[in-house]
């Protein structure tokens, strides 16, 4: 990602944050306990979320630039210590089955293969462990709208730095074998119309492995 893109970053969301996606983030983020990961963190929007007495939090993130944004908004909480590191969603560098959450915002539509990455989120999750998700996705809903995301996607992901516009990301956490337990589809008002749809929710590791 570009020195650009990741200093303007917090600036461009910055309506959408305060007009919903700060309280959708407070209320995915408020009840998680244990050992938590949070992929693709970026600026670290997420942090003041976190509630205290967590037993890890580490975040990863790839992009030197939004890492170094990150490191310095994790260094103004000392409550709330933080491991960053840079990595890849695809490697995390951590056991297997051994968080009891993971995190993802905003991050899915950028990866360049987002199944592998549901793959590795399953693999580090515990059994009856928590995906947390939230992200803009295609409108389904809105044939419109659809079709000026699928005529904008190819030159957004050029200026987006590789974000897609039309993904079906609650489909690809199912297909993940995730069970999906709570899932909301709703606006995400104040951002730019091609991003507003998008969905949040939370989903299961299985405790025993699907069926085929």
């Amino acid at each position: 990602m570009s020195r650009f893109v990741a200093a303007i970053y917090d600036r461009f969301m910055e309506d959408a944050e305060k007009a919903c996606l700060g309280e959708w983030r407070r209320a995915l983020l408020a009840d998680l306990a244990g050992d938590v990961l949070e992929i693709g963190a970026g600026t670290g929007a997420n942090l003041p979320h976190y509630p205290a007495g967590l037993r890890s939090l580490t975040l990863t993130e790839p992009d030197a630039h939004m890492r170094r944004r990150l490191t310095e908004a994790s260094a103004r909480m000392p409550d709330r210590p933080v491991t960053v590191l840079d990595a890849p969603a695809t490697a995390l560098p951590v056991d297997a089955a051994s968080l009891d959450v993971v995190v993802g915002t905003l991050v899915l539509c950028t990866v360049p293969d987002p199944q592998a990455v549901l793959a590795e989120v399953v693999r580090v999750l515990r059994p009856g462990g928590r995906f947390v998700y939230l992200e803009h996705v295609a409108a389904w809903d809105n044939p419109g709208r659809l079709r000026w995301q699928r005529v904008l996607e190819p030159a957004w992901r050029v200026v987006a730095d590789g974000c897609h516009l039309t993904r079906a990301t609650g489909d690809l956490i199912r297909e993940a074998g995730l069970l999906v337990e709570a899932e909301t589809r709703e606006s995400m008002r104040k951002a730019l119309p091609w991003i507003r749809p998008s969905v949040r929710g939370v989903a299961r590791r299985l405790l025993t492995p699907a069926a085929n």
